[in-house]
């Protein structure tokens, strides 16, 4: 009997031996499992209802066109499924709205379009946020400056309007839609310096009402910092002159063709307005993944294409990696600047 008890225990001990190796196994397959299936779900993310893009100011600029382009082109061409609607949140230079994107953490639904600001108004101090408190998720576009003087002025190049400037910089000002520190001050900046101009002496007024156009042409101001495309329709109808661009080589189409570079009138300056999209912080890396390539294929679409010929654009794509590496240098680079003008932060 002794020995037929401790045959049955010793058969017990193997039973449950065996038991728990096999939990232990199925244990182990079920946490791969878990895990391969949300890699799996993950790397397969779709959105499942409407997106929201927000555009940091009111329509009509570059960011509220971009971010209207691609939401059409996205659409048109069937890259995302679903509905894409683009909101205006102006104010701050941008700030209001990456306030209000912040606010959304690892939200799929909500992008914004953003450009230089995102760099320049936290760097002189007027958000707590920059491109660091958020999700970059691929670059679309290069856009440039463009130095605009009236049709009438006396001025027919960049080095001309320079000369005068370096014997009274403060006689002639320099009109733009951002606010001091921002885009359209320091693309001028940036080529001024270059030209030999002491450029903290240099007169800017912001405009951002609307109104910065309307001052160069009544003769409020002299020279106007904006973009590229901001100049197309008034150069067409004769009303003002563009001195010069901020691309390394001359654009492409019909009048943009027309348009001197600060580098081929011997200004050793260049400035690219580049145009990308972020998330809010703390985004899915698969979220980031599905548009980062859902804007790759946008970049390389034909429709695309047309689009950048028809507002003066350079192809400029980079993905989530080499956006966010891009925006580190370019922070540098605008830092010091801010500092020599002395409105760095």
């Amino acid at each position: 009997m002794k020995k037929f008890l401790t045959i049955i225990s010793f058969l017990l001990i193997l039973f449950v031996v065996g038991c728990s190796n096999n939990t232990s196994s199925s244990n182990d397959g079920k946490e791969q499992d878990k895990s391969g299936g949300n890699n799996n779900a993950s790397e397969s993310w779709k959105p499942e209802k409407a997106i929201e893009i927000v555009a940091p100011a009111g329509a009509g600029g570059g960011w509220d066109t971009t971010a209207r382009m691609a939401a059409k082109v996205f659409e048109e061409e069937k890259i995302i499924d679903q509905a894409i609607g683009v909101v205006n949140k102006p104010g701050g230079g941008g700030a209001v709205a990456w306030a209000y994107i912040h606010s959304l953490k690892a939200s799929p639904y909500n992008l914004f379009i953003t450009s230089p600001p995102m760099l320049l108004v936290p760097l002189n101090g007027q958000s707590e946020f920059d491109f660091e408190d958020f999700t970059p998720i691929a670059n679309v576009i290069a856009d440039y400056a463009a130095i605009a003087v009236r049709a009438d002025a006396k001025w027919n190049n960049l080095n001309e309007l320079f000369e005068d400037m370096k014997k009274d910089p403060s006689s002639i000002s320099v009109v733009g839609a951002s606010s001091p520190g921002s885009m359209d001050h320091i693309q001028f900046i940036k080529v001024a310096k270059a030209a030999g101009v002491d450029i903290k002496k240099v007169k800017y007024v912001s405009d951002q009402d609307g109104g910065a156009l309307t001052q160069l042409l009544n003769g409020s101001v002299q020279v106007y910092s904006t973009g590229v495309a901001e100049t197309l329709e008034q150069v067409n109808v004769g009303k003002i002159k563009v001195l010069g661009v901020t691309s390394k080589e001359r654009l492409k189409g019909e009048v943009l063709q027309d348009f001197p570079t600060a580098l081929e009138q011997g200004i050793d300056a260049t400035f690219v307005n580049w145009r990308g999209f972020f998330g809010p912080p703390e985004m899915d890396p698969a979220v980031v993944k599905y548009y980062e390539e859902k804007f790759k294929e946008l970049s390389d679409s034909d429709a695309w294409a047309e689009i950048r010929k028809q507002y003066g654009w350079d192809e400029m794509y980079m993905n989530h990696k080499e956006f966010k590496k891009f925006l580190t240098e370019e922070r540098e680079t605008m830092k010091v600047l801010l500092d020599e003008l002395g409105i760095g932060k």
